[in-house]
């Protein structure tokens, strides 16, 4: 499929749209990168500053616990009621002392009273909504690092819990005596998940272990989906529940007896990135539609500025070529498209004056060659005729001298009269009726007025024109024009040769050519055959003749030419209108 060739106007359109798109394009790409990478980097720094958040509140609220175990475990009171064992005594003293506990702790902490072997003998305060284990196995495991306090996570009956262990000892005999443990914590659910969102500016927090969630922020299909997924420890990293992308930073939660108990993976949505994203890629595309509309209008007022002078510049070129030169284009200003205008004018100023100079040297140059050459072929005869006048007025002659002088002078003044027809019908054309005329007859008649030339120049003619082939002719002219072409290669053969004349249909046209095995035409004067006055090596004619042929012919409708051809000579080829396509 073939487009249209695109005009100037359109070519800056097309371009501007172009580079304005890619520009935008180019703009918009790093826009959104650079906001991308600056929201990750944002990320990422609000995660870790929502893990340094969750250790500083975490540390703190373990000292806390750690702090009021380690105070409870120092007062005699407590001691005392904890070495009888007896639950309605410790309820006394806890009910007492739990009053004075800080408020946020009684709310989400609880603390045990447990034997060395982990067996719950009571519990610190209320318990009965937190539905704590009767027995904490964890207990007998950390004995070995008593008597300093032990902190960390442990899973106990499918529920995660931070505990601070605090052993009570007594004196004794034997050296100070593990009475009992002070187990002081709070289950990690999702109500503390919850506060640690608030408390770390809205980073989703997903508490793990063996492969299960025990407490999260996040919807349960997400927590399930981000709990399979593998989430590095040591930097943030860009994770994907299946519908939102986050960033996410995993920490491994300490347990008890000093391996690991689970993990926790602090998350940061990129819902509000992606939001701001899509915001930002709205106002890019309005941005970049109101500079193309923008960009458009002021290409095309700047294009008509450029493209009118052009193409008046253009249309001014296109009659200029048709040898219009006195057309001018107005100076626009005296910027580049004004100087190039006024360049363009004074290059027509140039061009007229030159040819109106050409055409009076061709005018002078013509009329000197057509002088020389009509001096030159004029001479001879005239001398013929001068010098038999000369005789016959100055010498007694004898009648049959006076005949041959007689005839020598017939002779010189046909051969002026010949001349002077040539130029007449240089200038004239044809202007008679044609006629229905056979090619056959048209050549042989030329051949005819020739035979006699040919014979004494031991020429040969050869006519093979097919019978049939009419045309519409001025006969006389084209006559006149085989004859010319056949006088040319008799004169080419002074020693003797052969001259072939052959014609052909060609659909609605007749080729004839004529061809001889003389030495060909002179190179030097190839391209300047059929102008007037060209000639060379001919004793006798004005170089007329091949140009009237020419001319004749072309006002036949028909074509003259010349050819190579094989073996050398001279072959000229004419192409005629039938009768036939001349009535349609």
């Amino acid at each position: 499929m073939k487009f249209p060739r695109l005009t100037l106007l359109a070519k800056i359109w097309v371009s501007t749209s172009v580079g304005l798109t890619l520009l935008f394009g180019l703009t918009a790409w790093f826009l959104q990168r650079h906001a991308l990478d600056s929201s990750e980097a944002s990320l990422r720094e609000e995660i870790s500053s929502s893990l340094q958040a969750y250790e500083s509140l975490w540390t703190s609220r373990s000292e806390t616990l750690g702090s009021v175990a380690a105070i409870l475990s120092s007062m005699p009171n407590v001691r005392d009621a904890v070495q009888t064992r007896h639950k309605a005594t410790i309820r006394d003293v806890a009910g007492e002392l739990w009053t004075k506990v800080n408020d946020n702790l009684k709310e989400s902490a609880f603390i045990l009273v447990a034997s060395p072997t982990g067996e719950v003998i009571s519990p610190f305060g209320p318990t009965d909504d937190l539905k704590l284990p009767a027995s904490w196995p964890v207990v007998r495991a950390v004995r070995e690092r008593f008597p300093k306090q032990v902190s960390g996570f442990v899973v106990l009956n499918d529920r995660l819990f931070q505990l601070v262990l605090t052993p009570v000892y007594v004196d004794s005999s034997a050296g100070p005596a593990l009475i009992s443990v002070l187990l002081t914590g709070f289950e990690v659910n999702h109500q503390v998940a919850l506060k640690l969102k608030e408390s770390t500016g809205g980073s989703d927090f997903l508490f793990l272990s063996g492969g299960r969630v025990f407490a999260s922020t996040l919807n349960p299909r997400a927590s399930e989906e981000l709990s399979r997924r593998s989430i590095e420890e040591q930097r943030p990293s860009r994770v994907n529940d299946g519908v939102t992308e986050y960033t996410a930073l995993m920490r491994t939660l300490a347990g008890l007896e000093g391996s690991p108990a689970g993990k926790l993976c602090i998350l940061r949505s990129f819902e509000t990135t992606s939001q701001r994203i899509g915001q930002l890629r709205t106002d890019v595309a309005l941005a970049w539609l109101a500079a193309i509309a923008i960009g458009l209008g002021v290409s095309y007022l700047l294009a008509s500025r450029i493209v009118q002078p052009i193409q008046a510049l253009d249309a001014a070129a296109g009659q200029v070529s048709r040898q219009n030169y006195s057309l001018r284009v107005p100076v626009q200003g005296s910027d580049e498209l004004g100087r190039l205008a006024a360049t363009f004018n004074a290059m027509c100023d140039s061009l007229e004056s030159a040819r109106q100079e050409l055409i009076r040297q061709e005018r002078i140059s013509t009329i000197g060659r057509m002088a020389s050459s009509i001096v030159h072929d004029l001479r001879n005869p005239l001398a013929a005729i001068y010098g038999g006048a000369e005789m016959m007025v100055d010498t007694e002659l004898a009648p049959h001298q006076v005949k041959r002088l007689a005839s020598n002078i017939y002779r010189s003044s046909r051969r002026i009269q010949e001349m002077l027809n040539d130029l007449l019908e240089l200038t004239r054309g044809g202007s008679k009726e044609r006629e229905s005329c056979t090619v056959r007859e048209v050549v042989e008649a030329a051949i005819e007025e020739v035979e006699a030339a040919a014979q004494r120049n031991q020429v040969r003619i050869a006519c093979e024109i097919p019978e049939g082939l009419t045309a519409l002719l001025e006969r006389a002219r084209i006559e006149r024009v085989f004859l010319n072409l056949l006088s040319n290669s008799i004169e080419a053969l002074p020693g003797g040769g052969a001259i072939t004349i052959r014609a052909v249909s060609e659909g609605e046209q007749v080729r004839i050519e004529v061809a001889d095995n003389g030495p060909g035409i002179d190179p030097a004067i190839r391209e300047q055959l059929f102008q007037p006055f060209v000639t060379r090596g001919k004793k006798n004619g004005l170089g007329l003749g091949l140009a009237l042929s020419r001319q004749s012919v072309l006002e036949h409708g028909g074509e003259i030419w010349m050819e190579d051809q094989p073996g050398g000579g001279a072959k000229f080829v004419l192409r005629l209108p039938l009768e036939a396509a001349v009535a349609a």
